[in-house]
């Protein structure tokens, strides 16, 4: 561009003194007439032939020397117009480069913003998870119910019974009592929630006096783990799962006329837990 528009200048500069020399000089014709009278004056008349020679090739000369010019000029449009149709062009292509790249800018602007959307549920998520871990960990530690016992204290053996009637055994040598829901003064363990709970005994006796123990719910017999043989030892077990509400008592009986033997081994236990805790509309399907 700066090249064209260099010799646009040096063209229209040279236009200008050419046409000033026309313009202020003698035209052709003038020139032509002063040639002569000063040949006429300086030259004999045989001269003529010379001067008309000089003035065709000077009119000559003068036609060609306009003619480039124009040739020139009009190669200077042409060069001129197509560097305006590429102008043109590029500020097309321009316009296209800047519109795909406020479209890539949009695009990028709507993803960092889905970007910290999506951080931010995850945020919450996380955040949430958090704390319903640790409710869910309280409420489990709130629902941790679990008891184990045997019934001697001592390392010495004993026998217990027989006696005329049921007794309620006392299992006083804790292991376990998660929740603190097992009395071993009484024997009896009491709900503390409502749900369904797991509970076994094992009996352990020397015949030929049957050993015989019953868990009980709030008085009545679910189980019973018996064992007899004429001599030896006896052992026997049962388990049971019961649907508790709160305040339920659950214990093991003696069966009357049986007999238990305990030690050192503790041959005799009694156990249970929490299985999972249950809500009024989970007691209705059942």
């Amino acid at each position: 561009m700066k090249g064209l528009v260099c010799l646009l200048l040096l063209l229209e500069t040279f236009v200008c003194v050419v046409q000033h020399q026309v313009d202020g000089g003698l035209n052709e014709n003038e020139i032509s007439q002063q040639l002569r009278s000063e040949d006429g004056r300086q030259n004999p008349p045989q001269t003529d032939t010379l001067r008309d020679e000089a003035s065709t090739d000077s009119q000559q000369n003068y036609h060609l020397f306009f003619t480039d010019i124009h040739a020139a000029l009009r190669e200077l449009t042409a060069t001129v117009t197509e560097q305006k149709v590429n102008i043109r062009e590029q500020k097309t292509i321009n316009r296209e480069l800047t519109a795909n790249i406020r479209a890539l800018e949009m695009r990028l602007s709507e993803q960092q913003t889905f970007i910290l959307e999506e951080m931010n549920k995850k945020n919450d998520e996380i955040s949430n998870l958090t704390l319903g871990q640790v409710e869910l960990r309280k409420e489990n530690r709130d629902r941790e119910i679990a008891f184990s016992a045997s019934l001697m204290q001592s390392d010495s053996g004993n026998y217990i019974g027989p006696f005329t009637t049921e007794i309620t055994l006392t299992y006083r040598n804790v292991f376990t009592n998660i929740g603190n829901a097992y009395n071993p003064v009484t024997g009896v363990f009491t709900a503390p929630l409502k749900g369904a709970y797991m509970f076994r005994v094992s009996v352990f006796g020397i015949g030929p006096t049957p050993a015989t123990a019953n868990i009980y719910k709030n008085g009545k017999l679910m189980v019973a783990a018996r064992a007899y043989l004429p001599q030896n030892d006896l052992n026997s077990s049962n388990g049971v799962v019961l649907i508790l509400e709160v305040g339920d008592v659950v214990y093991v009986r003696l069966s009357s006329g049986r007999r238990i033997f305990d030690d050192q081994y503790n041959r005799n236990t009694f156990s249970g837990f929490l299985l999972f805790p249950l809500r009024e509309q989970e007691l209705c399907r059942m």
